[in-house]
């Protein structure tokens, strides 16, 4: 199976896991052309792998999902990355909703929560699991186009009280399944807070009042992965359907093993298997292709030599990476603490995306000006892995955030709400500006 190429010791129980995604690569692969072609995230791919039993792929059996880890789910984008990285981007996206289900229900475990909130928490992170287990599927938006220094994603999307619930306003500029996903798991920062301990999480039906879709995608990167991002006018959102108790967000985000919420070595898995892709199909061009001249294959010449050489080393540094962080992640009992699980991850990150940016471009190089196409494997892969040299943040500050770690003792946070920005007809932002001293 595809999957066990980069999860080399599966289980059994993996192994009839994998044989699902096994199942649906397929359909994945002779979509994947057109669906790039079309910007257009196939609509019956929701169907394909609800069918498979999928998108309860990492749920535990008892709220009735599949009982896959992170070991499954980074076999499965991975394998799902040979066949269509654009599904495989958003499927990924789709299960890092469970995060907001898993986490809370440890964090309950490990105490962090009082007597009158666990009832709460326990309910929302429950409709997670078994929503996702249901078949329902999650598009988790967090991102946004508002920066702080201080943190790789800041949340400017509020969230105001009001009778039975909650008034969400905003707008998030990143989230694959746009008008694919039943609900948009939503994070928002509660009015009255300035700290992380004020971002919360809400459920947001695809089609309620006030949700739209911002302008199409059209960037460097998986086109076909519906990531338009949306804008939230005066949503109401009931109280059930919120995770809005101030410090939930980050006492969950304490119990990952190490990325943030424990699963972001799966999105770099999507990329290895886009990378491994083109590394097949161009040793089976250049050794299938022969010079007129000599019948000699192409792969032969000294040039594609080096290109062959160069392209399996870094498709191997990508493999060292992602099975190293993936044993550290997983492992029990746990060998490394959490601190330097997280380090590793910065560094991880970016080494992984940067390999499989060069095992394209050596793919491009290889198979000349024929193969440069966007309707080839190669030329598609090229943009579509450069997408992993900024998401969520580009190899340069992975170093800079280690050896900040290192020489400080201190890690950036990774999430922030936006600071308070008085609106120009407001009183505070018409009041004299005080006087600078000279």
């Amino acid at each position: 199976m595809i999957g066990a190429r980069l999860v080399e010791d599966m289980t059994d129980a993996e192994r009839a896991r994998a044989q699902r995604v096994e199942s649906v690569l397929p359909a994945l692969r002779e979509a994947a052309e057109e669906a790039d072609r079309t910007a257009t995230f196939p609509p019956s791919h929701v169907s394909l792998l609800r069918d498979a039993g999928l998108l309860g792929l990492v749920v535990p059996e008892k709220f009735g999902g599949l009982g896959g880890t992170l070991r499954d789910l980074a076999a499965a984008t991975f394998a799902m990355g040979t066949a269509c990285p654009s599904t495989a981007l958003a499927y990924f996206f789709h299960n890092t909703s469970a995060s907001r289900g898993l986490l809370p229900l440890e964090a309950i475990e490990a105490g962090l929560f009082s007597d009158d909130e666990i009832p709460v928490v326990r309910a929302f992170a429950e409709k997670v699991l078994t929503r996702m287990a249901d078949g329902v599927w999650l598009a988790n938006f967090a991102s946004e186009s508002v920066k702080t220094a201080k943190a790789n994603i800041t949340i400017a999307t509020t969230a105001r009280s009001v009778d039975g619930g909650w008034i969400l306003q905003g707008e998030k500029s990143f989230g694959c399944a746009t008008g694919v996903a039943d609900y948009y798991l939503t994070s928002a920062k509660l009015e009255g807070y300035d700290t992380a301990e004020g971002l919360a999480t809400f459920f947001v039906p695809r089609d309620a009042a006030g949700v739209s879709t911002r302008a199409p995608w059209d960037g460097l990167g998986m086109r076909a992965t519906a990531n338009n991002g949306i804008r939230l006018d005066e949503v109401f959102i009931p109280h059930d359907e919120a995770l809005a108790v101030p410090g939930a967000f980050t006492k969950m985000l304490t119990m990952s093993r190490g990325s943030f919420v424990g699963n972001q070595l799966a999105i770099a898995a999507v990329y290895t298997g886009c990378a491994q892709r083109v590394y097949d199909e161009t040793l089976a061009a250049t050794t299938r292709k022969t010079f007129a001249d000599t019948g000699a294959p192409i792969a032969s010449s000294p040039v594609h030599q080096v290109l062959i050489g160069e392209m399996t080393r870094q498709l191997q540094t990508a493999y060292l990476w992602l099975r190293y962080q993936l044993g550290i992640e997983t492992v029990e009992p746990p060998v490394k603490p959490k601190q330097e699980v997280f380090t590793q991850w910065r560094l991880g990150k970016g080494a992984v995306t940067e390999a499989c940016f060069q095992v394209a471009l050596g793919g491009l190089k290889a198979g000349g000006t024929s193969a440069a196409s966007m309707s080839g494997v190669a030329g598609r892969a090229l943009r579509d892995l450069a997408m992993g040299l900024v998401m969520t943040f580009p190899a340069e500050r992975g170093l800079l955030e280690v050896a900040r770690v290192i020489t400080d003792a201190k890690a950036n946070e990774l999430f922030a709400p936006a600071p308070h920005i008085p609106d120009s007809n407001t009183a505070d932002a018409q009041a004299p500006a005080p006087e600078v001293a000279r």
